[in-house]
């Protein structure tokens, strides 16, 4: 469980929001829902730790920096970086071991993560040949590889095609059915009903924002 007590997000000590308060269940699927603007993205990034939060504590059993894999928005990566997709997942490797095994990563690791989400045949691609779902994919790979407790993801169907989401969210699902806990910034109003059980709101106001934790109604569950 990861516990959040008034913690208040914002960039160089201007808040964004009110004080936050909840609860995030291990095993859980948790949607991150609300308005552009109103922090979400904020929110997820002082969960893993990439921004320092304002105030506030953010407790849990496991260290949190050492156990989220992250997925951030493709669109926030430099495309045309000269880099290959199996370098890009082969970087999943090295938050958990040594930079050796980035040098030299674990090959059957990066093309079992490559052929779950359907591009192994692009593993010597140039990343700036790929289309958008393709990118995805790729990003999704390099979150697999790491095989971490949390699985934190900013907006991960957002400039994709259908098929590619459908993909990626039957893999959200079997992460959550062996285990793992899923965070996910959201605007798909219907992913979200169909397929979480527990749902952060941020509403937007004048001033900070405000943040409620709730249960989501009991729904069945598409396969």
């Amino acid at each position: 469980m990861m516990i959040i007590q008034d913690l208040v997000i914002g960039y160089q000590n201007l808040p964004i929001s009110s004080s936050i308060s909840g609860e995030i269940l291990q095993g859980s699927l948790t949607a991150i829902v609300g308005p552009n603007g109103s922090g979400k993205s904020t929110f997820s990034k002082t969960l893993c730790g990439l921004l320092p939060a304002i105030s506030g504590n953010i407790s849990c059993p496991i260290t949190l920096k050492q156990n989220i894999a992250w997925l951030p928005q493709h669109s926030h990566i430099d495309h045309d970086f000269p880099i290959n997709v199996f370098e890009v997942v082969s970087m999943g490797c090295w938050p958990r071991k040594k930079i050796t095994h980035w040098l030299y990563p674990d090959k059957a690791r990066v093309f079992t993560a490559l052929e779950q989400v359907g591009i192994a045949h692009l593993s010597s691609v140039s990343i700036n040949a790929l289309s958008g779902g393709e990118f995805q994919r790729m990003l999704f790979a390099r979150m697999l590889v790491q095989d971490l407790p949390i699985m934190l993801m900013d907006e991960p169907f957002t400039g994709i095609d259908e098929e590619t989401q459908q993909v990626l969210l039957a893999l959200i699902m079997k992460l959550n059915t062996e285990g793992k806990t899923i965070i996910a910034v959201l605007h798909d109003s219907t992913i979200v009903e169909n397929n979480f059980t527990h749902l952060i709101r941020f509403d937007r106001h004048t001033g900070c924002n405000d943040v409620e934790f709730n249960e989501m109604p009991t729904v069945e569950k598409e396969n």
